[in-house]
């Protein structure tokens, strides 16, 4: 998980870097009869966060920077101070400047990242809809056509270095077995790069949430928020008759009904970086709470969970996402719980109900993960989930 929260840093990173440089902010400046090449200025970027709605205060967007020099992405460019100051001092993307750690785990992260966009912008590409026992699995590749493919455009010299190379990547999260059971062999099993790297990342996913949003697992979003990256999210618009809606289970068993403009997803830019088909860009609606009260009668335990004989039912679904997404709202942490399900949704469809808890998804245990995780797993992962559930017989 440090490693893929890294990953996540790195890219997002690199994305505000590069919008930074398309804003001019990103310029030579003279200080004290000398001139810094290639620095911002924080009071400015301050500013230029909070307007461009990555950081709803000031505070926020301090913190968001600080979280960048924490991972050696900004620094001052004297290395005076250790500290993301909201003043009139410069600061540097370490890219800009050639001081960027390059240890063997970024080495690999961008060797991998070089990989992707090659593969993505290839015409033949082998990232295809394949299937394996049954089950398909988007943009997945087999190990021995990577390993082909490595030959072929000169990032190997030989099966054996491109058979090494897929392990270090495969060790380094960047790639995985479609159903996380294998280690990497040049051979027939499929594969699946774990990181979408195309994905727009919103700065606000680099500061992690206060121990209660992660109990009550609540879903936000920014007005002004356009295409939230999370599958979970709920939007709301005035009542319509023909709007779909989500359903919740309170204590009583009564459902209460959540009108919807549209299940919270992927927007149509990121649907077609995915290989998906593109549709039509959804308008912005007004964000609300959405049910901010839990629906189980209590918290369970993993430890619970995991007791031989427990009062528990198993289930293993499988969830193909449409254009709006899977259609289901997770909360809580440790272990995760369905919150809401859309009646007309895939998730719906595949059996997914309010209450059950959520064990794994696509063969990896998520017992222990907190909500936003498993959103980001999901986000990354193919667009069939397996979901393995338990439901409480109490």
């Amino acid at each position: 998980m440090a490693r893929q929260h890294k990953a996540e840093v790195m890219i997002a990173g690199e994305q505000l870097r590069l919008r930074l440089h398309d804003g001019k902010l990103i310029k030579d400046r003279r200080y004290h009869l000398r001139t810094y090449p290639n620095c911002f200025v924080a009071e400015e970027l301050i500013v230029w966060l909070v307007n461009h709605k990555e950081a709803p205060d000031r505070t926020t967007a301090v913190c968001l920077m600080q979280h960048l020099m924490d991972q050696d992405i900004v620094h001052h460019v004297c290395d005076k101070w250790s500290e993301f100051k909201d003043a009139k001092l410069l600061y540097r993307f370490r890219k800009d400047d050639g001081t960027f750690p390059f240890n063997t785990q970024v080495k690999i992260f961008m060797r991998g990242q070089r990989l992707y966009e090659h593969l993505i912008g290839d015409k033949h590409s082998i990232l295809q809809l394949r299937e394996e026992h049954g089950v398909a699995y988007q943009r997945s590749f087999p190990g021995c056509q990577m390993i082909d493919w490595l030959l072929q455009n000169g990032e190997a010299v030989s099966r054996c270095r491109g058979l090494e190379l897929c392990r270090a990547l495969q060790e380094h999260r960047v790639i995985q077995h479609v159903a996380q059971k294998h280690a990497f062999f040049d051979s027939g099993l499929l594969y699946q790069f774990c990181i979408n790297f195309r994905r727009r990342r919103r700065l606000s996913e680099l500061l992690g949430e206060s121990e209660q949003d992660k109990q009550e697992g609540t879903m936000l979003s920014t007005q002004g928020d356009s295409h939230s990256d999370s599958p979970f999210v709920l939007h709301k618009d005035p009542p319509q008759e023909a709007t779909s809606g989500f359903q919740s289970v309170g204590a009583s068993k009564d459902l209460k009904r959540v009108t919807s403009g549209r299940r919270g997803s992927l927007n149509s830019l990121q649907l077609h970086s995915a290989g998906f088909p593109p549709i039509v860009q959804l308008s912005s609606t007004p964000v609300i709470r959405c049910n901010p009260k839990s629906v189980l009668k209590r918290h369970f335990t993993c430890e619970e969970l995991l007791v031989p004989g427990a009062p528990f039912t198993k289930s293993v679904l499988t969830v193909t996402g449409d254009a709006l997404g899977w259609g289901f709202v997770l909360r809580g942490v440790a272990p995760c719980y369905v919150q809401a399900v859309d009646p007309g949704s895939p998730a719906a469809a595949a059996g997914v109900k309010v209450q059950q808890l959520l064990c794994q998804v696509n063969g990896q245990c998520v017992l222990y993960l907190d909500y936003r995780t498993i959103t980001t797993l999901v986000m990354t992962g193919p667009r069939i989930v397996v979901l393995e559930m338990m439901e409480s017989l109490e």
